[in-house]
């Protein structure tokens, strides 16, 4: 199988994720999309949007992408009937079912990356499953010592050294193993993935002012610094700590491959303000390509067509690149 060839998981059936998969069909793509779904949610959704959609069934032989207009799709039954917009319990392990078919394909090599639309995490935790994000859960399935989120994005690429943590307990989460496992995943990634040598990494302090010597915290002086000294030693290029708000300033971001937030708010919301509806979430660490949307289900926009693809495609795009990268020596 060609390695441009792509694993699209619909997500939550109820959001806008089969929107979005309907609209990909409307345009023509140079690399293979194979979408996980239920064939009858699309042709629903599709007949909702009042878009044409022609469905072909999937098969591992086949190489050409499919034509403007068609959706390749490796078809997951639903639980219950789906009702655009409205949240069902009974349809979460369907969702975790086309998670884990494209991720363990992925494995088997049979698809280059995989590319993920919105699954809404409160009623995956309704249906009595235990779920963070879809992060935690490719770690998870695929055994993976450590991952990275990484959002990409008007011009910036961040990543997080904690991911879903209430605010109080953050600063525990930051330890020197921990922090130095995240840096090394990032170099690594960057260096493979991104096709960037020894990346300049900006890495962001945990307290205002980036503790302010100790006046303002310690969590700069006791973990964060003797692991950037550690690693710098080793070669990697990392600048840091940072104070966080000014980290994101046009002087300090010139020639930085990436910038390193210590939580999810302090770097996420200078992405998201930069690029939100065309940004991309990457999961780094794992033993293959994720890319991902960096917006929710929308349940309120489901069926309506107002739902934007902009953040799919770009995550499609920067799929195939990061593949493209991946396999050039």
């Amino acid at each position: 199988m060609k390695p441009e060839t792509l694993a699209i998981t619909a997500g939550e059936p109820t959001g806008i994720g089969p929107d979005l998969c309907v609209q990909l069909a409307q345009q023509p793509c140079d690399a293979r999309r194979v979408i996980l779904a239920d064939r009858e949610v699309l042709q629903a959704r599709a007949r909702m949007l009042g878009l044409p959609l022609n469905i072909i069934d999937y098969r591992p032989g086949n190489a050409a992408p499919a034509p403007a207009g068609t959706l390749e799709v490796w078809h997951h039954e639903t639980a219950v009937p789906v009702q655009a917009g409205v949240l069902n319990p009974a349809n979460s392990r369907y969702v975790l079912h086309t998670l884990e078919s494209a991720a363990q394909a992925c494995l088997a090599g049979d698809f280059a990356a995989l590319v993920t639309a919105p699954l809404h995490k409160g009623v995956i935790n309704d249906a009595g499953i235990p779920f963070t994000g879809h992060t935690e859960f490719l770690a998870e399935l695929t055994r993976s010592p450590q991952v990275v989120m990484m959002l990409a994005g008007g011009g910036l690429r961040v990543a997080l050294a904690t991911t879903h943590l209430a605010l109080k307990d953050v600063a525990a989460a930051i330890t020197r193993d921990g922090l130095e496992a995240v840096l090394r995943v990032l170099q690594h990634d960057l260096e493979r993935r991104f096709g960037l040598p020894r990346p300049r990494i900006l890495v962001a302090g945990l307290n205002p002012h980036a503790g302010e010597s100790g006046h303002l915290g310690r969590e700069e002086i006791d973990v964060i610094i003797p692991v950037l000294e550690k690693l710098r030693g080793e070669g990697l290029n990392l600048i840091g700590p940072l104070p966080a708000d000014t980290l994101f300033t046009p002087r300090q971001l010139e020639g930085s491959a990436c910038q390193l937030a210590m939580y999810h708010d302090q770097g996420l919301a200078v992405l998201k303000y930069a690029s939100f509806g065309q940004g991309v979430n990457i999961t780094l660490g794992l033993p293959f390509i994720r890319t991902s949307v960096d917006h929710g289900t929308a349940l309120d926009l489901a069926g309506t067509g107002l739902a934007e693809a902009g953040s799919l495609i770009a995550a499609i795009r920067l799929a195939q690149d990061m593949a493209e990268k991946e396999k050039t020596p």
